[in-house]
């Protein structure tokens, strides 16, 4: 199999893919803007080819890229990134190589808010007001209906950039007047916590490993207040939860792919409240947090699945996996040193973040390990307090 990873040295973690795919027999051939002399040398043992390039948002040197390799190895079999920001390339390249996967025409209803909300609407699930802006009287009239506080994002965004709560008729006229609103997304605000179905799923599109987590904070609020974020993985998944998961593989067609689909569970009345999916792996380091709560090795499992078709995983998550950031402008009580010995029979990370991740992810983390959540919330506590 020829397996082109775009990308294949970011995040650090995903050289794992490459490295993995590499020991299963695949020739993994590499795509990126970094200097071949730059990879780290297991990245650089895991690539049978390296071809770098300018820029890699240039599609056509991309494209000449992929047609080298294709000439030098034969057929490709895959493109991947499992990375957000490169789903528009590797679907264009998937397209014009005619490689399994999504492909151009799929991508509306994977990046658009406003395609998926009209996929959860047809799924049967749980869903709150929201419309494309299509101007300023339209925004208005939206909000009338509904009330304040609502929540105006990009139609087709990553995380929660450039997204916004407005809970006033002064922070709206703010809004209109700094921000270009073609291209936005207006929907209810939800007050309650969010929650994720992820994991991975065969040609089938049946999950052959799955998980959930729950937040402390949502994503939004982490960036726009600038704050600190917990998030921990269940032992035991929702009823509810896995059963709308389940709905979303199906009615998004996910085939041997990892999905992170989020939710917001609504405090009043604990109904789950679809928000968003996403065809990729969950991003920071929740891959990790997937093998530290279950004992395995979910890199190896995809390279397995792509290889063979099948997997032998077994798993019954033994732990919670918590990860659990600050940022450095807060001051907290508990230095590193006090923190790693009081945590260390449960510690499985520590460490800084990259700065492209940490206005959501922290600038440092922590995960921890445990089958207690009684120690996960202590944890949390310790490292969160503040002086």
């Amino acid at each position: 199999m020829n397996f082109v990873f775009l990308s294949p040295h970011f995040p650090t973690n995903y050289r794992l893919f490459c490295r993995s795919l590499r020991r299963r027999g695949a020739q993994v051939l590499g795509i990126g803007d970094t200097p071949p002399n730059a990879l780290p040398t297991d990245l650089k043992n895991a690539l049978t080819e390296y071809f770098p390039v300018r820029d890699m948002d240039d599609y056509d040197q991309v494209l000449r890229a992929v047609g080298y390799l294709t000439h030098q190895y034969g057929k490709i079999s895959r493109i991947e990134s499992h990375n957000e920001h490169w789903l528009g390339l590797e679907s264009s390249l998937r397209t014009d190589f005619n490689v399994e996967g999504p492909h151009t025409k799929d991508l509306p209803d994977i990046k658009l808010k406003s395609r998926m909300k009209q996929k959860f609407i047809e799924a049967g699930l749980q869903v709150v007001k929201g419309e494309r802006i299509l101007d300023e009287a339209h925004c208005r009239t939206f909000i009338e209906r509904v009330g304040y506080p609502v929540v105006i994002k990009p139609d087709q965004g990553v995380g929660a950039n450039d997204t916004f709560r407005i809970d006033n008729e002064d922070q709206l006229e703010r809004f209109l007047n700094e921000e270009d609103i073609s291209d936005y997304f207006i929907e209810e605000f939800v007050d309650g916590k969010i929650c994720t179905f992820d994991g991975l799923t065969n040609a089938a599109g049946e999950p052959v490993f799955f998980t959930g987590h729950e937040y402390s904070h949502g994503v939004m609020e982490v960036v726009n207040n600038d704050g600190h974020v917990a998030y921990c993985s269940y032992r035991e998944i929702p009823k509810d939860l896995e059963e709308a998961g389940r709905k979303l593989l199906k009615a998004f067609n996910v085939k041997e792919r990892f999905f992170h689909f989020e939710f917001f569970r609504r405090h009043h009345d604990q109904a789950l409240i679809v928000l968003e999916v996403n065809i990729r792996p969950p991003g920071g380091m929740t891959l990790d947090m997937f093998n530290f709560a279950n004992d395995i090795d979910i890199y190896d499992v995809y390279a397995e699945l792509i290889m063979t078709g099948t997997t032998n995983i077994s798993y019954n998550r033994p732990y919670h996996c918590a990860y659990i950031s600050r940022k450095n402008h807060i001051n907290y009580r508990h230095s590193h040193e006090e923190i790693s010995k009081k945590l260390r029979m449960v510690m499985r990370y520590e460490g800084p973040i990259h700065k492209l991740f940490s206005r959501g992810m922290g600038h440092y983390a922590y995960i921890i390990a445990t089958p207690y959540m009684e120690e996960v919330n202590e944890a949390i506590d310790f490292i969160h307090q503040t002086k």
